[in-house]
């Protein structure tokens, strides 16, 4: 079972990123689940969100506590919130900023991050900061977790006409950005 768990703000769209990230896995034939985890929260208040896909029915229905993957909306979060708290030792991290992963100051994990500028992709596809579907194309090219074929279908779905074209645009140029990114470090890893 692959487990992801998705930390944002109120408003950033982590509950919409997690049923994204789930209709994407069904597109697959695969099972999947997807729920948040707030209460009266409001616009910018830390929320979580999981989900989680599998070849078999998924009988689990608590929070994610081990995830294979972590999403993170927005860096604030890195120093606010222990986003890192349960992370599998070889998983991934890809996190919402411009910056690379070496100016964020992280504290030491074992797994795998890095980093997209998703509120300049959303807001230059689309005019709005709202990450959540950028960031999932970049999950998909980490992780491999649904395709970025399924992943744009399901945005496709969920948001019809010029807006899911928008946001499917925007998740395939993470996805590249992530790709190529992945392709840079191997060949620096490579030359060391």
């Amino acid at each position: 079972m692959f487990q992801v768990r998705i930390h944002g703000r109120g408003g950033q769209g982590a509950v919409t990123a997690a049923e994204l990230l789930s209709v994407a896995a069904f597109m697959e034939d695969r099972h999947a689940q997807a729920f948040p985890s707030f209460g009266s929260e409001r616009t910018g208040a830390p929320v979580v969100a999981f989900c989680r896909i599998d070849d078999r029915p998924i009988r689990v229905r608590e929070p994610v506590m081990r995830p294979d993957a972590l999403i993170v909306q927005d860096p604030t979060l890195l120093h606010q919130v222990d986003v890192f708290d349960g992370l599998r030792p070889d998983g991934a991290v890809l996190i919402n900023s411009p910056r690379p992963v070496a100016e964020l100051n992280l504290p030491d994990f074992s797994g795998h991050a890095l980093t997209v500028p998703a509120t300049a992709l959303a807001v230059r596809h689309f005019g709005r900061p709202v990450p959540n579907a950028v960031l999932l194309g970049g999950l998909a090219a980490l992780t491999g977790c649904v395709s970025i074929d399924s992943l744009t279908a399901a945005v496709r779905e969920r948001f019809p006409g010029d807006l899911g074209q928008a946001n499917a645009a925007a998740a395939r140029e993470a996805y590249d950005h992530v790709r190529t990114t992945q392709r840079e470090e191997w060949a620096h890893a490579q030359a060391d």
